[in-house]
């Protein structure tokens, strides 16, 4: 069972509701560790000084902060201690909005928020609330000395919440290399009017279940393997760097025509894949 990684209490006006806070992500990555070809051993790594190469023990390593190249400003644990926030365990809600309204790229981490027996009422109040308005809470709290920034929406009958990154945090547009190449491209209105074609033609109702991760899955396969005594050849994928001048509107033409014959196949289908039943197909939801 997962353990929770929290406990405080949400406070919107003059409620306030004891929850406890559960990660609602389980990451799964394989995990790898560094191993020496020559003695099979797990290699560690060391902190060493960049003067002398000599080993540093940790009660000498101090935080530094790069004010120029190789000058340093060093601060004490004890500094940073004194400018921790207030360690409130109040996750404190400040306004409430529309979820369109927010930009999924400021969403960061997911939780589930699980309220004491007492407070159950409170808690299942807020949740239709938010289900019945369509809202999200804005909420500010503090965990392990760091203070979040997270939004709270009701999601299958229960609350949930996203920490968000801030907005000095976001990289704009503006600020990345290369979309210039955008300025002074036009799109005809046929060449829109086909692309909106091919998206329609490809549009289905999301099932986050379809989706699997086919990287990790052929190296959990690997493993097996290798660890059978199977022998494995490892053969580099051919990578393609030729470069195409592609007919944009045949290109359209072709990909909406590919879709429709495949309509029948699950999205997330792999070529070569069976068609699925015409019973299990997912029906579209209305307007």
């Amino acid at each position: 069972m997962a353990r929770a990684i929290w406990r405080g209490s949400v406070s919107f006006g003059l409620v306030t509701i004891p929850v406890r806070l559960f990660s609602a992500v389980s990451r799964k990555t394989v995990q790898f560790n560094q191993i020496d070809t020559k003695t099979g051993a797990r290699v560690k790594q060391l902190r060493v000084s960049a003067a002398d190469g000599s080993e540093v023990p940790y009660d000498q390593i101090v935080k530094g902060y790069e004010v120029a190249p190789d000058t340093y400003l060093t601060v004490s644990d004890d500094e940073l201690a004194a400018l921790d926030p207030e360690q409130s365990r109040v996750i404190d809600v400040l306004e409430f909005v529309d979820l369109e309204e927010i930009d999924p790229v400021y969403f960061d981490s997911a939780y589930w928020l699980v309220p004491d027996e007492m407070a159950a009422k409170a808690y299942k109040l807020l949740t239709e609330a938010l289900e019945t308005s369509g809202k999200v809470a804005i909420a500010r709290f503090v965990m392990r000395t760091k203070q979040y920034l997270a939004a709270i929406r009701a999601r299958d009958g229960a609350l949930t919440m996203s920490t968000m990154v801030y907005d000095d945090e976001v990289v704009g547009a503006s600020q990345v290399e290369g979309l210039d190449v955008l300025d002074g491209i036009e799109v005809s209105d046929k060449e829109r009017a086909m692309a909106t074609q091919l998206i329609e033609s490809l549009t289905e109702d999301f099932d986050a279940s379809a989706h699997r991760d086919t990287y990790r899955e052929a190296v959990l396969e690997l493993l097996e393997r290798k660890r059978n005594g199977e022998e494995t050849v490892a053969a580099r994928p051919k990578v393609d760097t030729e470069d195409r001048v592609v007919d944009l509107m045949a290109a359209l033409q072709a990909s909406v025509d590919a879709a429709k014959k495949t309509k029948k196949r699950h999205p997330s289908a792999s070529p070569g894949e069976p068609e699925a039943p015409a019973t299990s197909k997912r029906k579209r939801k209305s307007a």
